[in-house]
This record gives C-alpha cells, structure tokens and sequence, in this order.
C-alpha cells in the first residue's frame, strides 16, 4: 500500500467559496499528501484522488454506481492495481435525519458503519444553525470505533480532522476512510451551495 496512506491522522480542506470542489488531504506535519478536484455537472460521481497537485500520480478511485441515486453507492478502488477495496453507501432515508452510512467490504459484505455523532445535534444542524454547528461522524468495524471524523468550524474554509489512532488492528483499510472524507466533504459543500 501506498506510504500516503499510513498516516495515523489527516486533515482535510476545501475551500467554501470555491467554484469546483478541491479536496486537499494534509498529514500531521501539515505537508499535503493528498489531492482531489471534483468535477461540476457530472450526473455519475468519479472522483479521483492524486498525491499531488499536479495531478501526476493517480492513487484512488471513488466511482458512484448508479446517476443520482438517494441511496448512493461508491466503489472505492486502488488506482495503481485497479481492486476494489470496499464500498461507501448511503442510508437513503435514514440520513434526513440524521447522516448514516454502511460500510462494506470488497466483496459487498457489511463490514461497519459511518454515522453523524447525536441524533439530537443532527437536527439542530438540519433544523435551526446549518453550517454553523460542525459535523461529527464515527466510523465502526464490528460496533467498535475505528475512525472518527470532526469538522472544524471555519467561515471560510470546511475543515475535517480524519483520526485513524483508533484503528490499531487495521480493521479498517485507511483508503475507505478516506474515500469517505471525500464524500463528507463533496455533500457538505453540495448541501452549502
């Protein structure tokens, strides 16, 4: 795997002011490692993700599976050898209330969960303050915490601390944590536009 992916935290940025979607991944030291742009207008969401700016060295795939779909699924596929690593799908319904997410594996198997922190924060977010109240998120193998995602709250960027310090075991391969950053972010900026 590649070594960009063995950081035990990231930040993630994007500008909220910003035409095009830009996904910047920083590692503790604040060097940049990751970069994603996500294209306007795309019916079918393919979202790439490189090492750099320069876009040179492609290193992850994140493919929706089906155009607008209010269950979305996302293939999320190692660039350099082309395997699918597991999949990121939306709870349709459930995430009005409340932003939840299965987890599954390679083989489309449930492996875990990705959801908004409280219940009860995620109304306040959807009912009363918006994009004031920063959203938080927890990423389970087996009902155990692996992965927990906080956003910072920011004016004039969108922040997220990804810390993967819980996932000791690597019950969670890090790029579906990643890939799941990215369409954190992606909704969020859809949700403010």
């Amino acid at each position: 795997m590649n070594p960009i992916f063995g950081h035990p935290s990231y930040v993630l940025r994007r500008q909220v002011f910003a035409l095009t979607g830009k996904f910047r991944f920083y590692d503790p030291m604040d060097n940049l490692v990751m970069f994603s742009e996500q294209k306007m207008f795309r019916l079918r969401e393919d979202i790439r993700v490189y090492s750099d700016e320069t876009k040179q060295a492609e290193v992850l795939m994140i493919k929706a599976r089906q155009i607008l779909d209010f269950s979305a699924a996302y293939d999320v596929i190692d660039s350099a050898s082309g395997q699918k690593i597991g999949v990121l799908r939306r709870k349709g319904w459930s995430s009005l209330l409340r932003d939840e997410w299965e987890v599954l594996d390679a083989q489309d198997q449930p492996l875990g969960a990705l959801f908004e922190d409280s219940m009860s924060l995620a109304l306040l977010r959807r009912l009363l303050l918006g994009s004031f109240l920063p959203q938080n998120y927890d990423l389970t193998v087996g009902g155990v915490r692996v992965v927990v995602l906080r956003q910072r709250f920011n004016l004039f960027r969108y922040e997220l601390d990804l810390d993967l310090r819980e996932n000791i075991s690597r019950q969670l391969d890090p790029r579906l944590a990643i890939a799941a950053a990215i369409l954190l972010a992606a909704l969020a900026r859809k949700q403010t536009s």
